[in-house]
C-alpha cells in the first residue's frame, strides 16, 4: 500500500479520484483548506484529512511528510489579474515541498493544447506542468481536454448550452478541434500513473478515440439524450469574457469559472500521441467512446427539466401580457383626454418595451428556477415561480387600475408594489448566477419608470383620482 496526498479533493477530479485510489487500495491523504467542506464526501472517514493551503511552504511539508505520490489538482478559477503568477508560485512551493519531503512522484492533470501562443489560463496550466517536469521529483503531467461526466464544469456547460438552446449563435471557437475524455477513464490513468516506473518524467496526452468540434458535441449530446437537432451558426465575434457572461445567463456556470473553460476552447484540444495506451494501458474494456461517455454522464440528467420549466414561466407571463392587452385601452376618451408629462415616450414604445421584457423575464425565471431545482433546492424554484405569478398578478393589477378604474394616483402605489416585487424576483434568481438578476433587474426599472410615469399623470391631472 502506498500512502497518496490528493490536493483539490473538494473539486470533482479530486472527489472522484479519492473513491478510486480507496477502490484500489491505496491509502489517501487529502490536503484541503477547509475540512469542513468534505463532510458529503461519502469517502471522507476513509481518509486522512489535513487542514492547509497548498500555497504555504510549511502546510505543503506537513502534507506531504511520509507521502510516496501525491496529485496536484489545483486551478485557479477566480480570474483575478494575478492568477497566472500565483499558480507558478504555488507549483513551485508545492514542488520544492515534495523534493524536501522525499516524495516519490507527483502526478499533475493539466489541459490538451497545440503550440503557440496559448490563453492565459490554458498557458498557466502548461506552465505549471513545466514547473513539476523541470523539479528534482518525477512528475507525470496528464493532458486532457473536455472531461465528460456529470458535475464536471465543462461538460454541464455543454449540456446546459444544448438542453437551453435549440438554435445559438456562437463565437468561431465552437468550430475548433476537441478531444473530449470519459471521467472513468480519466480516473484510470490517473490511477495508473502510480505503477509507472520511477523514472518517468513526462507529459502525457489523454483523450477519448473521436476528434469532434464543440458544435458537433452539442448535437451528438441531444441525439444522446432525445433532444431536437440543434443548430449552431458561428460569428467572428464574443470574446471569452462575453462568452463567459452568457454563460452566466444562460447555464448556472458562473463567469468566473466559465471565462477559463471558453479560454482553453479558442484552441484545438487534440491528442498529439497515444503513448499512455502503452504506458499504463487502456482502461478495460478500451477507451470510452463518446456516445458511451454521455450515457453515463446523463444516467440522473432530466433534459427535458428546462423546457417544461420554461413553459410554466412563459405561461404565467403570457396570461399577464394578454390580460393587460386587453385592459390596455390608450385610444380610450378618458386617456386621450389627460395631460402627460413631457418626457412620456411615445405610444409605439411601450408595447415593444413591454414585449422583450415579458419575454426576458419568463426565460430568466425559468433558468434560475430550474437551475435550484436541479441543484436539489425544490422548495426555492417553486416559491421563485409563484413570486413571478404574484408579480404578475400586480402587472395586471395596475393596468386594470390606470385604465379601467381610472385611479392614476392609486396605481402609481400599487406599481411601487409592483416594484417590490420584482426586486424580490431578481434577488430569487439572482442566487443561480448574476445575469438572471439583472435581466431581471432591467424589468424592474420600467416597472419604476411606469410608476414614475404614473406619478407625473396624476400629479398633472388632480382632478382624476
Amino acid at each position: 500500500m502506498a500512502r497518496v496526498l490528493v490536493t483539490g479533493a473538494s473539486g470533482y477530479i479530486g472527489g472522484h479520484l479519492v473513491a478510486a485510489l480507496l477502490r484500489d487500495g491505496q491509502q489517501v491523504r487529502v490536503l484541503t483548506r477547509h475540512a469542513d467542506g468534505l463532510r458529503a464526501e461519502p469517502w471522507v472517514g476513509q481518509v486522512e484529512v489535513v487542514e492547509g493551503d497548498a500555497s504555504a511552504a510549511a502546510d505543503c511539508r506537513r502534507a506531504l511528510a511520509g507521502v510516496e505520490a501525491a496529485y496536484y489538482l489545483l486551478h485557479s478559477m477566480d480570474g483575478g489579474s494575478d492568477f497566472v503568477r500565483r499558480e507558478r508560485d504555488m507549483a513551485s512551493t508545492f514542488a520544492s515541498a515534495a523534493e524536501y519531503s522525499r516524495v516519490a512522484r507527483i502526478v499533475y492533470l493539466g489541459g490538451l493544447h497545440p503550440g503557440g501562443e496559448l490563453s492565459e489560463h490554458l498557458g498557466s496550466r502548461v506552465e505549471v506542468g513545466k514547473v513539476f517536469l523541470a523539479g528534482a521529483v518525477p512528475a507525470v503531467v496528464f493532458q486532457a481536454g473536455v472531461v465528460l461526466g456529470a458535475g464536471s464544469a465543462s461538460f454541464d456547460m455543454l449540456r446546459h448550452l444544448t438542453e437551453r438552446l435549440p438554435a445559438m449563435v456562437a463565437p468561431r471557437w465552437v468550430q475548433n478541434r476537441i478531444q473530449p475524455i470519459a471521467i472513468a477513464d480519466v480516473l484510470h490513468y490517473l490511477v495508473g500513473a502510480l505503477r509507472l516506473p520511477a523514472d518517468v518524467n513526462r507529459t502525457f496526452d489523454i483523450g477519448c478515440p473521436e476528434v469532434l468540434t464543440y458544435a458537433q458535441m452539442m448535437r451528438r449530446y441531444a441525439a444522446d439524450v432525445g433532444l431536437r437537432r440543434r443548430y449552431v451558426v458561428t460569428v467572428p465575434v464574443l470574446t471569452p469574457r462575453l462568452a463567459g457572461l452568457w454563460i452566466d445567463l444562460v447555464t448556472p456556470i458562473s463567469s468566473g469559472i466559465a471565462r477559463p473553460l471558453v479560454g482553453s476552447l479558442v484552441h484545438d484540444a487534440v491528442c498529439r500521441e497515444d503513448d499512455v495506451l502503452e504506458a499504463i494501458g487502456p482502461p478495460p474494456g478500451g477507451r470510452t467512446g463518446f456516445d458511451e461517455a454521455i450515457a453515463a454522464a446523463a444516467a440522473d440528467i432530466d433534459p427535458l427539466r428546462w423546457s417544461r420549466t420554461l413553459g410554466r414561466t412563459a405561461a404565467i407571463v403570457a396570461a399577464s401580457a394578454v390580460t393587460g392587452s386587453v385592459l390596455t385601452n390608450p385610444g380610450s376618451a378618458w386617456y386621450t383626454g389627460l395631460r402627460k408629462p413631457a418626457w412620456q415616450p411615445p405610444p409605439v414604445a411601450f408595447p415593444l418595451v413591454w414585449t422583450s421584457l415579458y419575454t426576458s423575464t419568463a426565460v430568466a425565471t425559468a433558468l434560475a428556477s430550474a437551475d435550484l431545482a436541479e441543484d436539489g433546492k425544490r422548495a426555492a424554484s417553486n416559491s421563485l415561480e409563484r413570486a413571478l405569478a404574484v408579480n404578475m398578478a400586480l402587472n395586471t393589477a395596475w393596468t386594470a387600475i390606470f385604465f379601467r378604474a381610472h385611479k392614476p394616483t392609486l396605481a402609481t402605489v400599487e406599481c411601487a408594489v409592483l416594484c417590490l416585487s420584482t426586486v424580490d424576483l431578481a434577488r430569487r434568481a439572482g442566487v443561480t448566477g448574476g445575469g438572471k438578476a439583472a435581466t431581471i433587474g432591467a424589468y424592474a426599472a420600467w416597472c419604476a419608470f411606469a410608476g414614475t410615469l404614473s406619478a407625473g399623470v396624476a400629479r398633472l391631472n388632480p382632478g382624476c383620482n
